[in-house]
């Protein structure tokens, strides 16, 4: 038979109290944060610098409220460059050891130092001469007696009312995880590039996408040349549907473009000249390696609504439209 649930206790406090408490812990872990951006651990750099040499992955393990915090931690690193996955250390101990390989680095969390089921991860690592970076709030714990590069968060009180929950010194463990993955990023010349092939997914994917993936090519760009009447012009414009023309000079290279408004502007005489003649000859262009947020920025910067894409040699290789941005999530 399930037991009944406890009473549920409410104490009376206002709206006022309920701010005034969520802005003691902010201030709190603020707090902790300032300490610690004041005094990095001593041993980041070689830590940092290890991680980098290891010619494995980084694996990180970590109990409690420190697992959770090691996920993320992975989860970072290997987003941004640096190969890692979580182990959890139960399961380390009942096979998943085996996931641990040759060339790898153990990240190892601990607040207290003294967590006993990281005991077989650090019994692994030394027998096997694994490196072992500790991140620990305590400098003569187990862990950090046994690490090769030991990291100590300095001594904050918890947000918690009680100093029971992991609040002040969890945020402190993962905001040093967060500075070991940027360190690396730069370490690595890590790249926007980069950075995209490891989210191809959603908004940040659509951000990190190229002009060259969105834009129109080949049959669907809109051409003409200069000495094009406007009467074909306007047939090419028209059955293209992207509301701008590119007029090329005898090189091939782009002369300038019409656009649906420069049709508004010579409407008394359209039909009576050439494309030549009525292109705009400086218009706004983009490089097909640029990324989709700058041609977004580009186009919003200059209240236009499509573009030439052109190559290092000014040769229109492709028509981008605001929509098709729109379309691909980018905003």
């Amino acid at each position: 038979m399930t037991p009944a649930a406890p009473a549920r206790k409410t104490a009376r406090m206002t709206d006022d109290t309920l701010l005034e408490a969520a802005h003691r812990v902010l201030e709190t872990e603020a707090r902790g944060l300032a300490a610690l951006a004041a005094a990095i651990p001593a041993g980041f750099a070689a830590a940092v610098r290890a991680i980098h040499a290891a010619q494995g992955r980084v694996i990180v393990a970590g109990v409690g409220k420190s697992g959770h915090v090691g996920r993320k931690i992975a989860a970072t690193l290997a987003s941004t460059g640096t190969p890692a996955h979580f182990v959890h250390p139960t399961e380390a101990s009942h096979g998943d050891l085996g996931m641990i390989g040759a060339g790898d680095l153990c990240l190892l969390l601990s607040n207290s130092g003294e967590t006993a089921e990281l005991g077989d991860l650090i019994a692994y690592c030394r027998r096997f001469g694994l490196p072992i970076v500790a991140v620990s709030g305590r400098e003569g714990s187990t862990l950090m007696q046994a690490a090769t590069h030991g990291l100590c968060l300095p001594q904050v009180p918890e947000a918690c009312p009680m100093g029971l929950a992991p609040t002040t010194s969890t945020t402190l463990m993962l905001a040093l995880g967060d500075a070991m993955a940027v360190a690396l990023m730069e370490l690595r010349g890590f790249t926007a590039e980069g950075f995209g092939v490891f989210h191809p997914g959603g908004k940040l994917g659509a951000q990190l996408a190229r002009v060259a993936q969105l834009m129109h090519t080949g049959a669907e760009l809109p051409r003409v040349a200069k000495d094009t009447p406007m009467s074909e012009t306007l047939i090419e414009m028209t059955s293209k549907g992207l509301g701008i023309a590119a007029v090329i000079d005898p090189e091939g290279r782009l002369a300038g473009v019409v656009t649906d408004g420069d049709l508004r502007r010579n409407m008394a005489d359209l039909l009576t000249r050439t494309a030549g003649d009525v292109a705009n000859p400086a218009p706004v262009t983009l490089g097909p390696d640029r990324l989709a947020a700058e041609a977004m920025a580009l186009l919003q910067a200059k209240k236009i609504s499509v573009l030439v894409v052109t190559d290092d040699d000014a040769r229109p290789v492709g028509i981008l439209h605001i929509h098709d941005l729109l379309r691909a999530g980018v905003a």
